[in-house]
Order: structure tokens, then C-alpha cells, then sequence
């Protein structure tokens, strides 16, 4: 799984980290015997063990070479520096340049302590190599995004496709979703969606033709066509693969796939729509490695996060993220809790379904086909001494009743309702049926939220905003003086879009004893956001103005979403 040489690696340990203490000493000597007979890494050993975090033990490396490690998160390597090398040397050597600071090429290594490989990229390059520690599951990654290794391609496999054909009677026939082109496709399909980080695969049937689109940043790509006469095949091979029943197609079905992608795990949740024209098949991706379960990861202002994370560390009171489906609101909770998930406290949460398995929370998933309920699981919380509860979506008076009484009792609810701002929450909750009072004396704070789109940093371009830009957000001339927008002119990074990754605009409403006043009153929606502004709130168009002026997004994506 790692590959940080191994005897290498424990030598170091040995004399950075362990000498003088007999017992690590030692375990170090079983970790190499460990080594030997199971052909695992030292770092991984080292981990099971629990002698050493990972981070511990790449410091000590880092330290060791005079270097530091290399966090891949933190930004995307400018172009002119990826083509430092060329895609042979880079994968021969395991290596991804990071930056020259005139004396020395920095290199992220696989191997940073293989200085045979310094020495020979030093005679290849003409340069001082300057090696790089990097966390080697992100390397391996990085490495296939910088430098992707020739694979066949949707385009490759469509053209292979196209001689296949597939005669009505197959519907049923697994042989033919069992062949090698069908299978080899499927796998291409999936396997190229987790490389291009999309968060759905859709596979959907019309009459003359079958369409296979990928969900990118929120934004839906269609992919080369394959033959009509294919959609059966494909559609029975994914329903093999996830579990579900080849020859039921009146009726909706759930399944899941689990798969292996660079020796990541990677979750499939897969839901088959029987439709006029066959079945409509959705894959959603669930790839932990490619969502960053931290608060500062999600692009939310420092003024906002601040607030949000006093907040979280309430003993009591309700946290509501509210938004449209995709906007977010989810990763939002999972990053709040992978922050407060401290070993004394007891955080249960009730989901549908549980996306990502998080070390130390207790996740309930929600089967309403066999009476477990948000309604039932929440009462069943309240006997098992929570500190913390997350409820997937408040849907129901009876859920939003319970989630109250439990932000009452000394405990602090996390959960989601579908608004379009922070205010109409409060509006929400009553027409749900909730008294007034029971929402002012227990909601801490409403966080709403949208997901935009950034520009990509390789093809940033900035530019004077024009007339038309300023009209769509109703801005001034005045208001821009001296401020320039941008967008992306398309590049091999972002697949020529011009927009790589997202980042959340928010507002938050920050309950304070005059909003419950407001709220016990039953104040409107529209004056309960103005008087939240008035004390600071900052609206989700005011955000999405700030990402403009800072030149992370486009007028299209702010005007698209607030």
C-alpha cells in the first residue's frame, strides 16, 4: 500500500524517533520481521501497530532529509512546473515536481529515501533534486493526475462497441452482460467518472439512442454515445455487479457497488428508474478520498467559519444547514463533526443513507421499508446518552418535535431542511406545525448554502467586468472601481470547462436573544433576514459578490445560484 522503502524507513526510525528507548527498539525489530513475512510496508505495519501516526512518521522522514512534506489539498501545481519533466520520467521515477526555487527542483518522491533515484534524476534533469516527502495514497493519486498513464479511453471502447449487436430477446440474457466488451466497458465507464472526481453517472435510454452523462463540479458532461442496441447489456451488467434482480424492470431498485480505484475504496450507490424507453440508471459516486472532511476545506469565509465554529461547540441547540439537494449540506455536517469528534463525547447520527464511515461516530442508516424511521431512530438516541446528535433531514412535525425536546434535554442536534435562505427556515419550521416559542428557545443558528463552481487556476483569466455583467448583479459601476473578474479560457486540467473544483457560499444566521424575540412573535421571513443582516448576517448573494471580487468563481455561476 506504501512505499516509502521500507528498511530505509525503519533505520531512520530507529535513530530519529526511537533511539534510546529500548522497548520501541524492539517493536521496530518485529515491524521488520513483520515486513519480511508478509510483504506489507513498514509504514503500514507501523500503523497497525500503532507505534506512530502516518503524519509522525512522515515529519520524521521530511525532517530527516532536510525537507518538508507536501500536502497535495492545499493547491493545484502550476502547469510551466508540470512539464519540468515528461510523463516517462515522472512515472519511471515515481516523482511530481513541485517548484524551483533556483537552487534546487523540489520533487515529491514515492521513494524519498531511495537517493540512487536522487542522483539519477539529477544527472537526467541537470539539476539539484531537492526530495519531497508526500503521504503515498495521495501520491499515487496525484502522480495519475498529473501524469495519467494511457488507458483506454470511453472513445477507445465505443469504437470497439460498435460492432456489437444486441437483439431484442437479450433483455434477460446475463451471458450477454457477462461478455469481456461489456464488462471491460462498464468498468471503463466508472473508472473514468472516479478519475474526473464526478460525484453521478447517469446511464439513461431514450428511443433511438443511450446516453451516458457524468456529473463534474455540479455541472452534467455527456460522454461519447454508444450504440441504442447497448443499454440493455449495460444496464443488466451494472445491475449484476450491485446486487440487484437482472429481470425486474416495473419497479424502482436500490443497490450498492463497492470497488477498488488505485487501491482507494470507492462506493457506489446505484438506483435503477424503470422509464418508456427501459431503465434510467443512476450511479452515485461515493469516493472518500476525494471529499476533505475539514471545515476550512470548504471554502467558507473566516468571518462565517469563526462564527459557525463557536457554534458547533455548544452544549445545546439546534444547527439547521438548509439549501437545494447538492448543495452540499451533508459535507458540510460530516466536516462539523469530524471537528467536535473528540473521544469525551457521544455523537449518533441517524442517516439515509450513511455516506461516509466516520472513526468514533456511531451512524444509524435510516430503512423506513422496515420501520426505522428519522422519527424512531431520534427516540432511541435519547435513551443511549448522546452529547451530540445529527438527524439526516428534518422532513416531518414529528422529527422537527423530537429534535426540539432533544436540544432541550442538554443535547446538540445537527440536521438539514430544503429552504431556499436562512430565514425562510423559521417560516418552515411553522408550517411544519412547530410553535414559535419551541423554535426560539432552541435553534442556535442557520447556515444556508449553495455550491458554485471556482475558475480554474492553469486558465484564470482576468478581465473589466462589462455593462451587461454589472446589470445581472444589479451592481454600479462605483461598487466594481478598481476590481477585475475573471473567468477560465479552458485547459487540459479542467477538461477545457474553465471551472475546477467548488467552494460553498453561505449565510449564517447567528440566533441572538433579539431574533427570538422576532421569531416567538411570529416575524415574517423577509424581516427576520433584514434584521439578521443588520447584525452582520452576510446574504448568500453578498458572499457570492466576494468570491467574484477575489477571483475564485464567474457572474454566470453567482447569477446561476443566489
Amino acid at each position: 500500500m506504501l512505499d516509502i522503502n521500507s528498511s530505509a524507513l525503519i533505520d531512520l526510525l530507529r535513530s530519529e524517533l526511537a533511539a534510546g528507548n529500548a522497548q520501541m527498539l524492539k517493536h521496530l525489530d518485529e515491524v521488520a520481521e513483520e515486513c519480511e513475512n508478509s510483504g506489507k510496508s513498514a509504514l503500514e505495519i507501523i500503523e497497525n501497530f500503532g507505534l506512530y501516526t502516518r503524519s509522525e512518521v512522515l515529519a520524521a522522514v521530511a525532517e530527516n532529509l532536510g525537507s518538508y512534506v507536501w500536502n497535495p489539498k492545499a493547491a493545484d501545481l502550476p502547469r510551466e512546473i508540470v512539464k519540468t519533466i515528461d510523463i516517462d520520467t515522472a512515472r519511471t521515477y515515481g516523482v511530481i515536481p513541485l517548484q524551483d526555487d533556483g537552487e534546487s527542483l523540489h520533487m515529491a518522491m514515492r521513494h524519498p529515501l531511495d537517493f540512487q533515484t536522487v542522483e539519477s534524476l539529477r544527472f537526467i534533469i541537470g539539476r539539484n533534486i531537492l526530495p519531497v516527502v508526500c503521504d503515498p495514497e495521495q501520491f499515487a493519486s496525484e502522480l495519475d493526475r498529473y501524469y495519467p498513464e494511457k488507458e483506454d479511453t470511453v472513445d477507445d471502447i465505443v469504437a470497439e462497441l460498435g460492432v456489437m449487436e444486441v437483439e431484442e430477446e437479450d433483455v434477460y440474457d446475463e451471458d450477454m452482460a457477462n461478455e469481456m466488451p461489456i464488462i471491460k466497458f462498464v468498468d471503463v465507464i466508472i473508472h473514468q467518472a472516479i478519475k474526473d472526481k464526478a460525484s453521478d453517472i447517469h446511464f439513461e435510454p431514450f428511443e433511438k439512442n443511450f446516453r451516458i452523462r457524468y456529473r463534474v463540479d455540479g455541472a452534467l458532461y455527456e460522454m461519447p454515445e454508444p450504440p441504442r442496441s447497448l443499454a440493455i447489456p449495460v444496464i443488466s451488467r451494472i445491475k449484476i455487479i450491485s446486487g440487484l434482480n437482472i429481470s425486474e424492470r416495473r419497479r424502482p431498485q436500490d443497490g450498492r457497488i463497492q470497488l477498488k480505484y488505485n487501491g482507494r475504496p470507492v462506493d457506489l450507490r446505484v438506483s435503477c428508474l424503470p422509464t418508456s424507453h427501459g431503465e434510467s440508471v443512476v450511479l452515485r459516486v461515493l469516493d472518500r478520498s476525494v471529499v476533505n472532511l475539514e471545515l476550512d476545506a470548504l471554502g467558507i469565509g473566516e468571518d462565517v467559519l469563526a462564527r459557525l465554529r463557536e457554534m458547533i461547540h455548544l452544549p445545546n441547540g439546534i444547527l439547521l444547514v438548509t439549501g437545494p439537494t447538492g448543495s452540499g449540506k451533508t459535507t458540510t455536517l460530516y466536516s462539523a463533526l469530524s471537528e467536535i469528534n473528540k473521544i469525551e463525547d457521544k455523537i449518533l447520527t441517524a442517516e439515509d443513507p450513511v455516506e461516509y464511515d466516520i472513526e468514533g461516530l456511531i451512524q444509524c442508516p435510516i430503512n423506513d421499508a422496515v420501520g426505522m424511521t428519522f422519527q424512531k431512530a431520534l427516540r432511541a438516541f435519547l435513551r443511549q446518552d448522546p452529547d451530540r446528535i445529527l438527524v439526516g433531514e428534518i422532513r416531518d412535525f414529528e422529527t422537527a418535535q423530537i429534535a426540539i425536546e432533544a436540544s432541550l434535554t442538554g443535547h446538540f442536534v445537527f440536521s438539514t431542511l430544503h429552504t431556499n435562505d436562512a430565514a425562510s427556515t423559521i417560516t418552515r419550521l411553522m408550517d411544519m406545525g412547530v410553535e414559535p416559542f419551541l423554535i426560539a428557545s432552541s435553534l442556535a443558528g442557520v447556515l444556508g448554502q449553495r455550491l458554485i463552481r471556482r475558475v480554474c487556476p492553469l486558465c484564470k483569466t482576468f478581465y473589466t467586468p462589462t455593462d451587461e455583467d454589472l446589470d445581472r448583479l444589479n451592481l454600479e459601476r462605483a461598487q466594481v472601481e478598481g476590481k477585475q473578474f475573471c473567468y477560465g479560457k479552458g485547459c487540459d486540467l479542467c477538461s477545457n470547462t474553465g471551472y475546477k473544483g467548488r467552494k460553498a457560499l453561505t449565510e449564517l444566521m447567528v440566533i441572538n436573544d433579539v431574533l427570538r424575540d422576532m421569531i416567538a412573535n411570529s416575524t415574517p421571513a423577509n424581516i427576520l433576514g433584514a434584521k439578521a443582516a443588520e447584525f452582520g448576517m452576510r446574504t448568500l448573494r453578498e458572499d457570492g459578490l466576494l468570491a467574484i471580487f477575489n477571483g475564485e468563481t464567474t457572474v454566470d455561476e453567482v447569477v446561476r445560484y443566489t
